[in-house]
């Protein structure tokens, strides 16, 4: 009983937290960090970044876990700084120098090849990956020495761009891209194509899907914030500051505004027919919402709206 009434009350939030993760940190410790700040419900993560990158963490509370597909399935926009003259085996500084070269590429060597690695493009992802071999992680089974062989993938890049070669030994890159992109895979990539070694030294994310830099809340304002809170009103401050509403995750879809006794009819799983001349038609997904609230994610068919996801917000 004791242990019972020591227990944290959890919060019913729904909304996204847009972290600004720091370097030096997994994405699950900030994970842990928010769950102790805000102790919701339920909460996820749109997108891991690895320990030794930094920028956006995509972070979902109650209903807007229904929407992290959307979010993870939108492009990705990444900055890194590739050092030339030496690959590892984990593609960053993590991990063991496998190769190494004497030369140095130009900045009009550099910019000579990147068209090549743009477009739908062909990569294979890093020896330490989370991508399952046999059902085990590409990552676990290299630790244990094994030979690990992974096949190439069709991957989307839409954009590279270098930004900037600090010296002759590191270049900056910007990239937009598709899910299941390797930004460690491209600097090994972009080092043998000109004919030397290389291997992503920083990394930092600057667009998810929806959100980008203007919506990062940085970590330490976050945890200031908090500490200035406690013994105090709640976390209804910090989620007023620093919590996105639901929809935001949802821009890039068809919205449909429905009357109140249609949402009701969604809400228990039934389909409604769309009123208004430029209703839709037919659409693989959409979402509805009523006086701007989601009130469903589904598909339109001949002008009907099925919902799949029901949001109780």
């Amino acid at each position: 009983m004791a242990r019972q009434q020591n227990r944290k009350k959890k919060n019913a939030i729904s909304g996204w937290l847009v972290l600004d993760k720091p370097y030096g940190i997994t994405s699950n410790e900030a994970l842990g960090k928010i769950k102790r700040i805000f102790s919701p419900l339920k909460v996820g993560h749109a997108g891991t970044l690895d320990p030794r990158a930094s920028g956006l963490l995509p972070v979902a509370f109650g209903e807007a876990t229904k929407t992290v597909p959307f979010v993870m399935d939108g492009r990705k926009v990444y900055r890194f700084e590739v050092t030339w003259g030496a690959e590892t085996n984990t593609d960053d500084t993590e991990g063991e120098i496998v190769a190494t070269s004497d030369v140095r590429p130009g900045r009009e060597d550099i910019v000579s090849v990147l068209p090549e690695f743009i477009g739908t493009i062909m990569q294979v992802p890093p020896k330490f990956s989370a991508i399952k071999i046999a059902g085990e992680r590409a990552y676990d089974l290299a630790r244990d020495g094994e030979e690990v062989a992974l096949q190439a993938r069709p991957i989307e890049v839409h954009r590279l761009e270098l930004v900037d070669c600090p010296d002759e030994n590191r270049a900056v890159f910007e990239a937009e891209c598709g899910k299941g992109t390797y930004v460690r895979a491209m600097a090994r990539d972009l080092g043998r194509r000109l004919g030397s070694c290389g291997h992503v030294t920083e990394l930092r994310r600057l667009l998810v899907g929806p959100f980008g830099e203007d919506d990062m809340v940085p970590f330490d304002d976050l945890i200031e914030a908090a500490e200035e809170l406690e013994g105090g009103a709640g976390i209804e401050p910090l989620v007023e500051e620093f919590v996105l509403p639901v929809r935001e995750a949802m821009e890039d879809l068809v919205e449909v505004p429905i009357t109140q006794d249609d949402a009701q009819r969604i809400r228990q799983g039934m389909a409604v027919l769309l009123r208004g001349r430029d209703a839709p038609l037919n659409c693989e997904v959409a979402f509805a919402s009523e006086a701007g609230v989601p009130v469903a994610v589904g598909s339109i068919e001949k002008g009907r709206f099925q919902p799949s996801r029901v949001f109780h917000l």
